[in-house]
């Protein structure tokens, strides 16, 4: 009697299925070799970079501040160490631009600061522009601490005058804020507040802040004395 033999069963492929887990994982392996690392940026690159960043920032500011509209100002009038008057205008001198300080006046050390580092390149910026440097102090008190300073800029005094106020400089209470405006005169002598900002330590126009905050615990709580 002939036995008839039973088929047999499909073996299941499990060679093929481990073939291809085989090859996944070495595409992943080969992928993730090739994969470059990001390298560490060193603190010193970033600061660079930052650096760089805040050079163009700067450069993009001041493109923007040339964009405002010019205001138109009236010929204000100051007085002179001598008690005797100048306009606005008489400021200018020989130049169509003109850089106004506005100071606080002898009562705050940080305007006294700012002013003490002007007198370093008051001729340099004289030499493109005039330059000025205001405060709403009697003319008498403005001269007296003028003098003991040994400043070298031009100072008018702008006492009994709204040009701190309209200028945006003076509080509704009366109390003074630091800043500088650019002014410029044109043909016909119309004058024309340009761009103006705010003082304040960490600005870009005393440069004694950027060089604390180089140490090691930076300004630490340092403050400017009149006298040391």
């Amino acid at each position: 009697m002939t036995k008839i033999s039973k088929p047999k069963a499909a073996k299941k492929p499990a060679r093929a299925a481990s073939r291809k887990a085989t090859a996944k994982t070495r595409l992943k392996t080969t992928v993730k070799a090739k994969t470059p690392r990001k390298k560490a940026v060193s603190i010193g690159a970033q600061i660079v970079a930052l650096e760089e960043k805040i050079v163009k920032e700067k450069q993009s500011l001041a493109a923007l501040r040339k964009k405002l509209a010019p205001q138109e100002v009236s010929d204000y009038v100051f007085k002179k160490h001598d008690g005797s008057q100048i306009k606005l205008s008489e400021m200018f001198g020989s130049h169509k631009d003109l850089i106004l300080v506005h100071n606080m006046g002898k009562g705050c050390r940080y305007c006294t600061l700012w002013a003490d580092g002007f007198t370093g390149f008051t001729k340099h910026l004289e030499n493109r522009a005039a330059f000025v440097v205001i405060s709403k102090d009697p003319f008498d008190i403005q001269r007296d601490f003028y003098q003991s300073r040994e400043w070298n800029f031009k100072m008018y005094s702008s006492h009994e005058s709204t040009f701190n106020r309209d200028m945006k400089f003076e509080k509704e209470n009366g109390g003074q804020m630091p800043g500088v405006s650019a002014f410029y005169k044109d043909d016909s002598g119309r004058i024309y507040r340009m761009a103006y900002t705010c003082f304040g330590p960490g600005d870009d126009f005393c440069a004694v802040w950027p060089i604390l905050d180089l140490l090691k615990d930076g300004p630490s709580g340092w403050e400017p004395k009149y006298f040391y």
